[in-house]
């Protein structure tokens, strides 16, 4: 039996650092299952592109194939770019559209493993804050689900977490590390990216955490999200709900 492609779309950047680290994660999703093929294709601003993948597949013969969103939230993205771009697809293809990567108990675990690999420990959980600073959207089921993460990752344990955004919305990291500072309990204050690839948000983050004591990774090519990659894929495949196309 021949498995449908998964076709991984990322948003793309100009900043070259993006496609290098979307690259090493799809690659880790692909060693994890032997035998799939596994594509990745940008929406914007990095080659390929999604219309020219998928049009080297119709002509390599592929009639199925897994399209999958590699965003944290169903904002704007997810609703009308990729679902746009897919109506337009090769005739011959089959495609499903895959649900986005959040949320996800994988994606609070690869936040935890940044956080840990940035030097805290489980037992520095009670005594510090973490910021978990997000792109930000406009779209407010993005943002709730921004906000739930944030609960959900205070529930393992952490002395407070509160979200932040690089854009669109409120407040900025800089913001939540300050709010952070002045909460009992809290002795130290940790910003955790809620993002998959560097970039120029990204690094807003970052400049954003300057008074914090640490700053984790991106997200990045972590074995959670390489495994939530072919948990989404393997959903899709069991929905059976194809792309609907234009006439």
């Amino acid at each position: 039996m021949n498995h449908p492609v998964l076709l991984v779309i990322a948003h793309g950047s100009r900043d070259p650092r993006h496609a290098a680290t979307v690259q090493a994660l799809v690659r880790r999703a692909g060693a994890l299952r032997p035998g799939l093929r596994v594509e990745t294709a940008f929406l914007d601003f990095t080659l390929p592109s999604v219309a020219g993948v998928l049009d080297r597949l119709a002509a390599d013969g592929v009639r199925d194939v897994v399209a999958l969103p590699l965003l944290l939230t169903r904002a704007f993205h997810a609703k009308a770019d990729v679902p746009a771009v897919l109506r337009q697809a090769p005739p011959s293809l089959r495609i499903h559209q895959a649900e986005v990567l959040g949320p996800s108990p994988l994606l609070i675990a690869a936040v935890e493993r940044r956080l840990y690999e940035a030097g805290l420990t489980p037992g520095d959980k009670s005594a510090t804050g973490v910021v978990l600073a997000s792109a930000g959207s406009t779209d407010p089921e993005a943002i709730a689900v921004i906000a739930e993460t944030a609960r959900e990752l205070r529930r393992t344990g952490w002395c407070s977490v509160r979200p932040a955004f690089a854009s669109a919305s409120l407040p900025r990291t800089e913001d939540a590390v300050r709010a952070l500072r002045a909460e009992p309990g809290v002795r130290r204050v940790a910003v955790a990216p809620y993002v998959i690839a560097p970039g120029r948000l990204p690094d807003r983050i970052a400049a954003g955490a300057a008074g914090a004591d640490v700053l984790a990774a991106v997200l990045g090519p972590s074995p959670e999200l390489a495994s939530l990659l072919l948990e989404r894929y393997d959903g899709a495949r069991a929905a059976r709900r194809p792309v609907a196309r234009t006439a």
